[in-house]
């Protein structure tokens, strides 16, 4: 069954909402360790909208699992995550006014910025994975780059309204993840994941973990941190 990464961006989203100091993100990691979680996941914008550098820093310092940077190719983050390093960097598109990422990296157009960063990266002992949409040119452009991990961006198939919609998708995902196994890729997914989506994209065997965050989150307010990363992870297994 795939292993859950949790996203804690959002437990900063509402610290930042009153510039305050909680809910603190260092203590909700360290609730959704103890639930299960296998790993987890920040994303640090350039805009430091929610995580910033101190959380990332405290994040290294205080996590007993693994733990996965999302971040961009923008110099700047990039030093960071070198400074920091953290056991893997997801590189994800970013741009300044939108809401979440809203597709995977175009790695054919990027692709010499991307083996660039990902040289630095790797050149300090850090994993390097790319958030991607599950299109085969995309991944093999991956694995020339160097890149052994990917994400697949399951926002198609989580925002499709209607069935026949939602089932294309899935077969895109399938395909893709499959694709990548066969050329000896480590294959995780996320995004828009939630407690009745979930299941489908589990199923998928090449699919080796999932990282969800807002969902989680959310849920969290009504049942708690820790049910909602137990619940999450019993409908991923079961």
């Amino acid at each position: 069954m795939p292993k859950l990464g949790v996203n804690i961006d959002h437990v900063a989203t509402l610290r930042q909402a009153r510039q305050e100091f909680e809910p603190d993100p260092i203590e909700a990691a360290q609730i959704v360790e103890n639930a299960g979680a296998d790993s987890i996941v920040a994303h640090l914008r350039e805009d430091a909208r929610h995580i910033n550098k101190k959380d990332i820093e405290n994040l290294k310092k205080s996590l007993r699992t693994r733990f996965n940077l999302e971040m961009s190719m923008d110099p700047a983050i990039v030093k960071i995550a070198i400074k920091i390093k953290p056991d893997q960097a997801t590189l994800v598109p970013e741009k300044r006014n939108e809401l979440t990422t809203e597709g995977g990296l175009d790695v054919i157009g990027q692709f010499q910025k991307i083996k660039r960063v990902t040289q630095e990266l790797q050149a300090k002992k850090i994993e390097v994975s790319l958030f991607i949409d599950p299109i085969k040119s995309h991944i093999k452009k991956t694995k020339e780059s160097g890149i052994d991990i990917i994400e697949l961006h399951t926002g198609k198939y989580a925002n499709a309204k209607k069935k026949e919609a939602q089932d294309k998708e899935l077969k895109k995902i399938t395909a893709a993840a499959q694709y990548a196994h066969s050329l000896g890729m480590t294959v995780s997914a996320g995004h828009g994941l939630k407690y009745d989506n979930v299941s489908p994209i589990a199923k998928i065997s090449e699919i080796e973990e999932l990282n969800i965050g807002h969902s989680i989150i959310a849920r969290s307010i009504f049942v708690g941190l820790g049910s909602a990363v137990k619940e999450m992870n019993h409908i991923i297994n079961h």
